[in-house]
């Protein structure tokens, strides 16, 4: 059964202007329907809150206000906010219309994802991401059903940015009793624990959704929302390659990276995450299958050496005859600790109060029975050559361990340079001083930073970075301006969609008419167009109503040259043609088409133009008898009037007439004849 048919909203007019559609989707606190802007005879995606929600002031308040500040993020990546409206208690959003489907569909149908088309499907998101986290704006539910696609998945874009979250007595609780808003598969730590965000939230979200299209699995399942949170703050998310083939160790470390408990470790917002995910999707292109030292930048913390077969506790006993004997437990971790206190380090060295892995017992007569470092009577001590041999063993295990943990640690680090707003000449011979090589990976728009300068450093200024590593550099490319597209002829649609390409944004539109530019095209706009705005700015358009209507007016029986003088002064072609008419004088109209109504300059008006009445000759009726000359004379259309001579003798004969033969006179006139 189709739900939709029982849906009370579908064919409902919102605000007296939006026409509500088929349902697209539903949600937990709304449902989205395709709709029709009737104001501009457009298709929009209508997304209606739950009925209920608007009765909260402090809901409708925040709803209206965050539907605002993401109205104001433009982005080619982000699903953008026309409108927002509330009728009669109904709060919705009117958004732009993306025809597809979802990551979420994707994922269902090609997970797992070789990590080449993973990390290009969450390029387009981070870049969304970063635009909203560098406007202050955290999305706060990164999921695959908010990114969009279209169907050869070539656009991307995600929807949701800055909506309010219900919250009600079925929503998930924090650890520390607070609400849970969000999806509870894509929340982090820490919005678990205390409900604070921001926009490394919005990165670990972005980390899990990467996870999940690489295995097709969430990174943590459970019975129960309660269990999902729990496993976010307890337990790491499990590198991919545990779940699929052919993922690289560095992609391992992106997806930990950005998965980190700690939020610390994870990059501090999206754009950050870009740009590492785009490093990693060149070693992909270069089909590199191992690069240390990019995993090793990657991984949020230093790396672990696995247990090797000397990470294991060791006893050892210097002999039974020495007076000086001791039993010894030592790590080779813990050995790392005693590289310090080297010359001090014998049986017995005293060792700090919390390191208790290193345990002495000074050997002395006073030992139990059977207790094995005791002197045997009777016999003569003698000393083992294996004590000192395992002493020398532990210090150069303690070195060699203490040395690779160094290097593994921090001694294969250096500190990153400051070269922020430094120009890219002076910041790359800063590196090299350093030991650095640097790389301008990037070049982006920026209001303070002047151009040709460095905006941003991966690693940051002050983080480790790898000796002898390269340093990657983002450069300024200035204030971001672009120039107003050129909309005149465009219909309104495709002006918004050339200001939205130029990053700008669409203002009001105002209407005039025109004569010269079809009916719903853009006319001008204002700025012009080649104008260079910040992103962003709105621009606004004039867009034509097409020819204004000329009402056409009546000159039936008037004279036909005023009428024509008249037509032409409003714009009007005339087309005249002539005729006889027994009714109306030469040179007056006999009809017009049209005779009334409206038309546009430019239309034609077509006039009749009377000639006046038909002209007949007169025949010769003389000599007749005034029988026959009244019946010739009708018969060729004439009236007759028969009149006696003075000298009328009663013949009958016709010897006069009035006009005389051969006059062309209109059709009926009368003709006088004179009988003898």
């Amino acid at each position: 059964m189709d739900r939709t048919v029982a849906d009370p909203m579908i064919g409902r007019l919102l605000d007296g202007r939006y026409r509500v559609g088929p349902r697209i989707a539903r949600g937990g606190m709304a449902t989205v329907y395709e709709a029709t802007d009737l104001r501009l005879d457009r298709l929009c995606a209508l997304k209606v809150m739950h009925a209920g929600l608007g009765d909260d002031d402090d809901f409708a308040g925040r709803f209206v206000r965050e539907a605002r500040s993401a109205a104001r993020l433009s982005h080619p990546h982000v699903v953008s906010v026309f409108d927002q409206g509330d009728d009669d208690g109904t709060l919705f959003l009117a958004m732009e219309y993306v025809p597809g489907h979802t990551l979420r569909d994707v994922i269902r149908s090609r997970a797992p994802l070789p990590p080449r088309q993973a990390l290009a499907l969450l390029d387009p998101v981070l870049s969304a991401l970063g635009s909203a986290h560098q406007a202050g704006m955290i999305h706060r539910d990164v999921k695959p059903e908010n990114v969009l696609l279209s169907d050869d998945d070539r656009i991307v874009k995600v929807a949701d940015f800055g909506l309010a979250r219900a919250v009600s007595a079925e929503t998930q609780h924090t650890a520390t009793g607070g609400v849970l808003i969000g999806t509870v598969s894509y929340l982090s730590p820490e919005l678990v624990v205390d409900g604070r965000a921001d926009a490394r939230s919005d990165v670990y979200a972005a980390g899990v959704v990467l996870y999940e299209m690489l295995t097709g699995r969430k990174p943590h399942e459970g019975d129960s929302p309660i269990q999902v949170a729990y496993k976010h703050v307890h337990e790491d998310v499990p590198p991919p390659s545990q779940r699929a083939s052919g993922i690289p160790p560095y992609v391992d470390a992106l997806v930990a990276r950005a998965t980190a408990r700690e939020r610390d470790l994870r990059p501090p917002d999206a754009r950050v995450m870009l740009h590492q995910v785009r490093r990693v999707r060149a070693a992909l292109d270069h089909h590199v299958a191992d690069d240390p030292e990019l995993t090793a930048d990657l991984t949020p913390t230093v790396p672990v050496q696995r247990p090797g077969p000397l990470d294991r506790e060791y006893i050892d006993y210097v002999g039974d005859d020495d007076p000086d004997h001791v039993q010894t437990i030592l790590s080779p971790a813990q050995a790392v600790g005693a590289v310090g206190t080297a010359g001090s380090m014998r049986a017995g060295a005293a060792r700090p109060a919390d390191e208790t892995s290193v345990i002495s017992a000074p050997a002395s007569g006073g030992g139990g029975p059977g207790r094995r470092g005791a002197r045997r009577p009777g016999r003569r001590p003698r000393r083992s050559r294996r004590g000192p041999l395992l002493l020398g063993l532990v210090l150069v295990l303690a070195v060699a361990t203490g040395a690779g943990s160094w290097w593994f640690g921090s001694g294969r680090y250096t500190s990153t340079p400051g070269v922020i707003d430094l120009s890219a000449r002076a910041a790359a011979a800063k590196a090299r001083a350093d030991g650095l090589s640097f790389h301008v990976a990037a070049r982006s728009w920026s209001e303070t930073v002047p151009a040709g300068s460095v905006v941003s450093t991966d690693p940051a200024p002050g983080e480790h970075i790898v000796r002898h590593g390269t340093l990657t550099a983002v450069v300024s490319r200035g204030p971001e301006r672009h120039a107003v597209p050129h909309l005149a002829g465009l219909g309104l649609d495709a002006a918004q969609a050339a200001l939205q390409k130029a990053r700008l944004g669409y203002g009001d539109a105002s209407y005039a008419w025109s004569t010269h530019v079809a009916k719903g095209s853009v006319l001008r706009s204002d700025p012009g167009a080649g104008t260079r705005l910040r992103r962003g700015t709105a621009v606004d358009v004039t867009v034509s109503k097409g020819p204004r209507p000329i009402k056409v007016p009546g000159f039936v029986g008037q004279d036909a040259k005023d009428a024509a003088g008249a037509l032409h002064r409003l714009g009007l072609e005339v087309d005249t043609t002539h005729e006889n008419s027994d009714t109306v004088p030469t040179g007056d109209v006999v009809s017009q088409t049209p005779h009334r109504g409206h038309l546009f300059r430019g239309d034609t008006v077509r006039l009749v133009v009377s000639k006046g009445p038909v002209l007949v000759e007169i025949p010769e009726v003389r000599r007749m008898s005034a029988a026959k000359a009244t019946a010739t004379l009708r018969a060729a259309g004439f009236e007759v009037r028969t009149t006696k001579v003075a000298y009328y003798i009663g013949l009958g004969l016709v010897v006069n007439q009035d006009p005389g033969s051969g006059t062309r006179v209109p059709r009926g006139s009368t003709v006088t004849i004179y009988v003898v």
